[in-house]
Parts: structure tokens; sequence; C-alpha cells
């Protein structure tokens, strides 16, 4: 296959299309991000049990995961525009029918499965793989530091206004205003369009441009430093599957009001709109895989000091700016690393696989969460768990390597 010319754009229409993907994000994310406000309420208006609702929010998070490469492999071959189109009527979809279900099994069908695959057909892998593809190489780790910034933003948004609402209207009406405000994307998704599958040759050269899909998937699962990033990417997804879940529960156990822990999860937010930004940057002077093993190092020292700390209301908003600065930061290098290493071409997809080994960890963290709940009465075992998790993904790092593969002949792949 020839290569297509280069399609780099001017600053300013680059700064169009890093802006809609952004904006984009930040709903999409705004609202998988604040599913933990409802636990309670669900659990209260269902009477299934935390365990059960616990269950279909961490297999929400299993799908989202899942979907991503799917969805990136059709933004890959038909663009990302398309793609968040249909993303966002499954996620609106998703969120309008959970207010009537009232069995596990529908819960898992909107919560579990329908809400989350429309999330994430409007997520990381597909925004930041589209841009990617129309970025050189120099501007690309600031572009995925200021898309993942706008996930932070929906949280920072998302999260107090939801809980506004559960307590002025009701859990209903908030869930219904989240699902409205989800096809916000369609429209954003416009400067979108034709931004899949065009980059150009600079951005594939050197990177398996002779590869298809397939091949390139084989090459990249044989690949050491890709395995590493999927270890250190699972207990990112651990981590935040669990906070964002059971942060609201950790709270009540601590006979704090319900604002605490939506103010604690805006924190988070607002502290990750900077710590993506810099992470972006920093990731354009120093190793990345450097970058990612000294975030996880620090979440596992600020959770040890949660737990040696007072269980107050300033305790959640120091631990949720602290932790909020290193949140979802790990994407932009996670992104570059994947990018580094293979090339742009198909980045929406190979990314999307970490991004699923990250959503493995969100399932496990989200519901054994519930377990711990209400086996123990409290969460403790999941901070120790957390706490070891991620000195191990911080170990995981270290080996590997930042620079591009070098790889078989194609026939010798199985092409």
């Amino acid at each position: 296959m020839p290569n297509r010319p280069e399609t780099t754009p001017a600053p300013r229409a680059g700064w169009t299309l890093i802006l809609a993907a952004a904006a984009i994000l930040m709903i999409t994310m705004g609202a998988r991000l604040t599913t933990g406000l409802f636990l309670s309420p669900i659990n209260t208006a269902t009477g299934l049990g935390v365990a059960t609702v616990s269950f279909a929010m961490a297999v929400g998070q299993f799908t989202w995961g899942a979907a991503q490469p799917l969805f990136g492999a059709l933004a890959d071959k038909c663009g990302a525009a398309r793609v968040v189109a249909v993303g966002a009527l499954m996620l609106c979809a998703g969120l309008a029918l959970t207010p009537y279900m009232h069995s596990g099994w529908g819960l898992m069908l909107t919560l579990g499965v329908l809400s989350a695959a429309g999330a994430g057909a409007g997520s990381f892998s597909i925004l930041i793989g589209a841009i990617a593809q129309r970025l050189p190489a120099a501007r690309r780790s600031v572009a995925a530091g200021c898309i993942n910034a706008g996930a932070s933003f929906g949280q920072l948004v998302f999260a107090p206004l939801m809980q506004a609402i559960i307590g002025g209207a009701g859990w209903v009406t908030a869930m219904l205003t989240m699902a409205a405000a989800t096809l916000l994307t369609i429209p954003l998704a416009w400067p979108l369009r034709g931004a899949a599958g065009q980059g150009g040759a600079a951005a594939h050269a050197g990177a398996g441009a002779d590869l298809s899909l397939g091949p390139q998937i084989r090459a990249a699962l044989r690949d050491r430093s890709y395995l590493c990033l999927h270890a250190g990417f699972f207990t990112c997804g651990f981590h935040i599957a669990f906070l964002v879940t059971h942060l609201p529960g950790e709270v009540a156990l601590c006979n704090l009001a319900p604002s605490v822990s939506a103010t604690a999860l805006a924190l988070i937010g607002l502290f990750n709109i900077a710590g993506s930004l810099t992470a972006g940057a920093l990731a354009t002077r120093y190793r990345m895989k450097s970058l990612l093993s000294l975030m996880y190092t620090s979440r596992a020292v600020l959770i040890a000091l949660y737990l040696l700390a007072p269980k107050t209301a300033l305790t959640f908003y120091l631990l949720a700016a602290a932790l909020g600065f290193t949140w979802l930061a790990t994407v932009p290098p996670t992104a570059g690393l994947v990018g580094k290493l293979f090339g742009t071409r198909y980045l929406s997809t190979l990314f999307g696989l970490t991004l699923l080994s990250h959503q493995i960890g969100g399932f496990f963290g989200a519901w054994l969460g519930g377990l711990s709940f209400v086996t123990y009465g409290d969460y403790t075992w999941m901070w120790y768990a957390d706490i070891a998790l991620a000195l191990a993904a911080a170990l995981v790092n270290l080996p590997i390597r930042e620079e591009h593969v070098v790889r078989a002949p194609a026939a010798a792949l199985g092409a």
C-alpha cells in the first residue's frame, strides 16, 4: 500500500482538532468518572445490594476497555468522527435507561455494556490516535496531555454538578441530565472528520508501515516493552476504578457528608488538569518510562500516608489533590511510548489494547472493592492491595526501551 502524502495541519487547525478532542473526552470521561456518586442511590432505589451494583459498574470498567481496541480499529479504518457519533448514541441510551432497571442483569446491560461501550468509542485511544496521525512527533506528547486534561476537566465539572442535582432533584434527574449532555459530543466530533487513517509518510516511516493490522498486533504482543506497559496500566486501572467507584463509600464510613466525596472527585479532576499538561510537556524532555515509574511510586507513598492520617474532610481533599496530579497523567507517556515503539498508523488500536489491560484492572478494582466492603465492612485490604500493585507497576516500567521496534519482514510475521 503506498504511503499517503503527509497531512500535517497548520498550528491553528491543529489546535482546533486538539480542543475538539479534549471537549469530547471531557463529556465522555465526566460521565464515566462520576458513576460512583450513583452507587448508593441506585442501591437504595433497587435494594440489590452494594456488591451487585458494584459488579455492574465493574463490568462497565471492563467493557469500556474492551470497546476501545475494537472502536480503535474501526476508527483507523472509517474515521474517528463516525465512531464518536455512534458512541454518543450508545452512551446516552445506556444512561437514560439505567433508572428503569431494577435487576442486576438490567444494570449490567445499561451501565455495564451499553453506556460503557459508548464512552469507550469517544475515549483516549480513538481521540489521541486520531490526533497523533495529524501532528508531527514533537507535538504529540503535548497534544496528548491537552486532550487528557479534558477528561480531568470533565470530572471537575460533572462531579459537583451531578452531586448537586442528586441532592436537589434526585439521582434519576441527574442521570437523565448526564445522558442528554453526552449528545453534545456529536457536533464536537465534526472537526475530526478524516482525522483517522490519514497519517503521513513521516508518521509511519520506520514504524511498520508495511504491516497490516493483524501482523502489527501480533508483533506488538511479542514485544516485552509493550507487555510491560500493559502490566503497569493494569495497576493504574485498578487504582482509578476502585477510587471512582468506592471513594463515596469510604467517605461515608468516616461519617462525613456526601459533599466531601463530590468535592474530592472534583479536586482530582482539577489537579489532574495540571498533571496531564505537565506530563505531556515532560514527556518531550525526559524518558517516558521514568515518568511512569515515578507516578506509580508516588501513588503508593500517598496511599500509605492516607492510611496513617486522621480521616477528616481535609485529609480527603489533600489525598484527592495529590493523587489527582497523577490520576490520568499516565496516559500521555503511555500513548507516547506506544507511538514511539510502533508508529501512529494503528495507534488507536494498539493504545486501545493497553487501555483494555487498564480496564481489566479497573474491573477488579471496582468489583473487589464491593466484595471487600461486604466481607470486612471497610476497604482496608483494598488500600493495601493498591500500595502493592503501585510499587509493582513502578518496577515493571523500568525495563521498557524507548526506541522503534526492529521488526521482521511482514511475511515472516504471517502477513
